[in-house]
């Protein structure tokens, strides 16, 4: 199998992203709100362990919408996928590390966290549009933690935004490549 082909199954498959990306974006939105108006504690239980469910849920997603919900077994990118997903949950250790240095922390570092997690999503997608995506987080998670006076949860909201918008190009950009 060739390398735009393997690539072009993950965009078919995971429509550019979008169950994944949308799984995140609301797992975002309720750990800011709960941060905004619950506790801190909670707001970031929400997103770590919320986490945890997002591939599952995409699983769900698409099931729901009548597709595959996986790449066939044996597939050459099923491995790549597994490895970049696991990059998140290991620098779990890490943010959390930030928070404790300083609660206003925990948004841009879990920013970055992801928007670096993003980045091999270019060559598994065959889609630039992962790389715009890594910039937006990274930059944003670096900007907000550089001591910017802004609300605690500005970084869950915004991530959580960017994360909709990008679900949504990146399912029109793969259903314009099936038509």
């Amino acid at each position: 199998m060739q390398i735009a082909d393997a690539q072009k199954d993950v965009r078919t498959v995971f429509i550019g992203g979008f169950p994944g990306q949308l799984v995140s974006s609301v797992f975002w939105c309720a750990s800011a709100a709960t941060l905004t108006w619950y506790s801190f504690r909670a707001g970031v239980a929400v997103l770590i362990f919320g986490g945890m469910f997002i591939f599952l849920l995409a699983q769900l997603l698409l099931r729901l919408m009548g597709r595959p919900h996986s790449l066939p077994k044996g597939h050459p990118m099923n491995w790549l996928a597994m490895q970049i997903a696991f990059t998140v949950p290991l620098s779990i250790p890490l943010i959390l590390a930030a928070t404790l240095h300083r609660h206003s922390w925990f948004y841009p570092a879990f920013m970055i966290v992801v928007g670096c997690h993003y980045l091999p999503f270019m060559f598994l997608y065959g889609m630039r549009l992962f790389g715009v995506l890594a910039a937006l987080l990274i930059g944003s998670g670096l900007l907000i933690g550089l001591d910017m006076p802004s609300p605690l949860s500005l970084g869950g909201w915004l991530t959580s935004l960017i994360l909709l918008v990008f679900a949504f190009i990146g399912r029109w950009i793969a259903l314009n490549e099936v038509r």
